[in-house]
């Protein structure tokens, strides 16, 4: 057995995986801005699935699609998007990417959770999810205002200090929520590649569904619900931009799942 930790996460790789792997090259899709926080943590985890990668011959590189283009492109792995919610849905639903991965970095929307289609995801929390974790902190502490977040700049549990000090010195200014949702979406897929030695879409999309192993940086392994939404903890910011809690609060029943719906009923 093979042991490699790199970047917070802890990989095993069985030996005669490691000898017989051909060198794979990945390419992800992604429709968005090329500018500001999202694109920063896209380029932010290509980089670390490059490094991490190298060890068993693989790359990984990310492409722009401009929208009108996209009917044309052949998505091999997974398709991200940083865009509107009337757009998502259409590309969700288009019979072109039934069988591949659509990646929601950024939309808050929870109508694209209700919707429960069967190849979106979202990363970033739903605003039910902040809401929940918001009510938590105000029935606890009701005097005390809060702001609910994905991410922070100084969250340092769970190898989140690494995250973020990777991310300031490599992109120069620190890791928000939009970044490190473009970072989770980019470096999971990578990291399912690591794991199964597969990006097929078709492959992908049941992985994502029913396998995935994915560490954050944000403690507990995160994986989908049933309606595409990421399980995640939230965090608790006061006035003074200092985390004062993490969502959800001991004494609430359901864990992760008591924020935000859980199945698509």
């Amino acid at each position: 057995m093979v042991h490699l930790k790199k970047y917070g996460m802890f990989l095993a790789f069985i030996w005669p995986q490691w000898l017989m792997a051909n060198d794979i090259d990945v390419t992800m899709h992604y429709i968005g801005p090329t500018e500001g926080q999202v694109w920063l943590g896209v380029q932010q985890g290509i980089k670390e699935a490059n490094l991490q990668g190298g060890f068993l011959g693989q790359k990984y590189k990310v492409e722009v699609v401009e929208p009108e283009a996209l009917d044309k492109t052949n998505v091999e792995t997974v398709l991200l998007l940083a865009t509107d919610d009337d757009y998502i849905m259409k590309v969700a639903q288009s019979e072109q990417f039934a069988e591949t991965p659509v990646i929601n970095l950024i939309s808050r929307n929870d109508k694209l959770r209700q919707a429960c289609i069967p190849n979106l995801f979202h990363i970033t929390p739903s605003d039910e999810m902040r809401a929940d974790a918001l009510a938590q902190w105000n029935e606890k502490n009701p005097d005390k205002p809060a702001e609910v977040m994905s991410w922070h700049k100084d969250f340092v549990k769970f190898a989140a200090s690494q995250l973020n000090n990777r991310f300031e010195k490599n992109q120069g200014e620190a890791m928000t929520d939009q970044a490190w949702a473009g970072w989770a979406g980019t470096k999971m897929i990578a990291d399912s590649v690591v794991q199964t030695m597969q990006y097929d879409a078709k492959f992908m999309l049941n992985h994502l569904k029913t396998n995935l192993v994915f560490d954050g940086q944000k403690g507990d392994n995160a994986n989908f619900r049933e309606n595409g939404q990421l399980r995640q903890i939230l965090l608790l910011v006061d006035n003074n931009n200092k985390i004062v809690a993490e969502a959800p609060l001991r004494g609430f029943e359901g864990g992760l799942d008591s924020l935000g719906k859980v199945t698509c009923k």
